[in-house]
């Protein structure tokens, strides 16, 4: 007799069962965050509390406070860092800045000058490093007379090399061109000593304190256009 085949039964999977969104729970959840982002605003200082100036050296830090539009100390909210970077750098006497906050209401603000370079009595005008002028006047050498065009460009641009201490230094500029060199000027000194030297080596000013300090206080003409002669004065 043929054996019977057994017949195997397939094991039924159970059915999965569906989750059901508790949105209630969802909406409870986000109440809550939302509750203690407001607790957190209302604890954290919404003013501005404190804001740290550096960089300045021609600005006072009330002048740049003003300048970033944050003498009344406003919101921090309102007042984010690239909106307050913005407003600076777009000041003519601001070249770049750049702003951080600390703890929301702590605002660290560093710039970089367009420095005054000196005040051109042709023009009744303060000249800017980028050779924009202002109506403004600050503590700058005064430029007391006409230069060419081209030489005028030269000395905006190699004035720029000069040091912010040496700029407060000298208190004249005369255009003062010999047979020799077109590009000659003559600069007063607030010591009381006289400097000539040319549009190209005016960087040679920066070592003026050291050079000078080697004649002991005398009173005298400091010549750079031709080496490094110093004639004393009588008297």
């Amino acid at each position: 007799m043929a054996k019977k085949k057994k017949t195997q039964r397939k094991k039924q999977t159970p059915a999965k069962k569906k989750r059901k969104i508790l949105y209630g729970r969802i909406f409870l959840a986000l109440f809550l965050l939302f509750v203690m982002i407001y607790l957190l605003i209302l604890l954290i200082p919404q003013k501005i509390q404190t804001i740290h100036v550096s960089g300045n050296e021609f600005l006072t830090d009330q002048e740049v406070i003003e300048i970033a539009g944050l003498e009344d100390y406003p919101s921090t909210f309102t007042n984010y860092s690239y909106k307050i970077k913005k407003t600076l750098e777009d000041s003519d006497y601001i070249e770049n800045a750049s702003v951080s906050k600390n703890w929301f209401y702590e605002v660290n603000i560093k710039i970089e000058e367009n420095r005054p370079l000196f005040f051109d009595t042709t023009k009744n005008k303060t000249v800017l490093e980028s050779g924009d002028t202002t109506d403004r006047s600050f503590d700058v050498p005064v430029l007391i007379n006409y230069t060419p065009d081209t030489i005028y460009e030269k000395l905006i641009t190699k004035m720029n090399d000069l040091d912010t201490d040496i700029i407060r230094r000298i208190s004249e500029i005369k255009y003062d061109p010999n047979d020799v060199d077109p590009n000659r000027f003559l600069f007063t000194m607030d010591d009381g000593n006289y400097v000539y030297l040319t549009a190209n080596q005016l960087s040679s000013l920066n070592s003026y304190v050291t050079i000078v300090s080697q004649f002991e206080g005398k009173k005298g003409i400091l010549y750079l256009d031709s080496g490094e002669y110093f004639q004393i004065m009588e008297g």
